[in-house]
């Protein structure tokens, strides 16, 4: 009796729905993003972003429904500071793994901090391959977000090819329910101009499409030495999914993303210090003052002087 029902209580604390409320599991193979819930995060949170919010939203979609992916699912931000790029990636990677950045499925990788030495370029994608290697075979839905990779040493990027190529495997592992993320600076210029020639030409910013922005983002940011996807192997063989454009902030966004820190903060709205603090912020072209300089990156900051609210 005493073996009987040791086996029961072993066999019920080891079932996955009880272990994996205690401790993080790795999604198991039928597991689908909740689409409306990220759609509506995104909604009530990036602001000025159409463009980004629904490729990303339609990329992760189907990657998430399609049960047979052909390979990893592999995107590339690009924009100015303070546009979003940062926030969409934790948030996408969120709702693949809850405690998102905490997650030990989630990793996220800064060019500055991993990989500060241009010497150590081998060491560091030997590195880079065995550590994707490890955690893709503890979690096939493993997310990895690099940041910074316009500070990216030239080469580094293109040891994890073999990894987003369309192999069902690569040494007894597949990597094809993974997530790849790049975020990275380079770019901001061609997709400033692009935006700011629309506004000149009458148009709304809601018109331009990633069709007006991703085949010219592609190639610039291939061509440019400060990308870290310069001369890449990931865009010469066309491993790079979607190239995501984060258009400059205007003014009402930056309002936006003030009313919105200061809900976080537990305070009412308030109307005169949204403008107070939209007044500090900086704006471009030098004449014309349409988008922030900075998008929202440095809202936190100029509220706490406000904090007596």
């Amino acid at each position: 009796l005493a073996i009987g029902v040791a086996s029961a209580l072993t066999g019920y604390l080891s079932h996955p729905s009880f272990y994996c409320s205690y401790v993080e599991c790795c999604p198991s193979a039928g597991h689908r993003l909740n689409a409306t819930a990220l759609r509506a995060q995104l909604d009530s949170r990036l602001f000025g972003q159409h463009l980004a919010k629904e490729v990303v939203l339609r990329a992760v979609t189907g990657f998430s429904n399609n049960p047979s992916p052909k390979k990893p699912l592999t995107l590339s931000l690009h924009g100015w500071a303070g546009t979003g790029k940062n926030f969409l990636s934790q948030l996408l990677a969120q709702h693949v793994h809850p405690a998102g950045l905490r997650s030990k499925f989630v990793h996220l990788f800064l060019a500055t901090l991993h990989f500060p030495h241009p010497q150590r370029l081998r060491l560091y994608q030997e590195q880079l391959q065995n550590w994707i290697r490890g955690n893709v075979s503890a979690c096939p839905h493993s997310v990895f977000i690099f940041d910074e990779m316009d500070k990216m040493h030239q080469g580094l990027i293109d040891a994890i090819k073999p990894f987003l190529d369309y192999y069902e495997q690569v040494d007894g592992v597949s990597y094809r329910k993974a997530i790849f993320i790049f975020l990275s600076n380079a770019g901001g210029d061609l997709i400033n101009k692009a935006a700011l020639d629309f506004w000149t030409s009458g148009k709304r910013r809601e018109e331009i499409q990633l069709k007006d922005l991703e085949p010219v983002l592609s190639v610039g940011v291939f061509n440019n030495k400060n990308s870290g996807l310069w001369h890449s192997s990931l865009i010469d063989r066309n491993l790079i999914d979607y190239f995501v454009p984060f258009l400059p902030l205007e003014h009402k966004h930056v309002k936006m993303c003030i009313r919105a820190e200061m809900i976080a903060r537990g305070h009412a709205v308030d109307e005169k210090v949204v403008q107070a603090v939209a007044d500090e912020m900086t704006f471009f072209p030098k004449e014309e003052k349409i988008y922030s300089d900075k998008g929202c990156k440095t809202v936190q900051a100029k509220l706490d002087i406000h904090e007596d609210i």
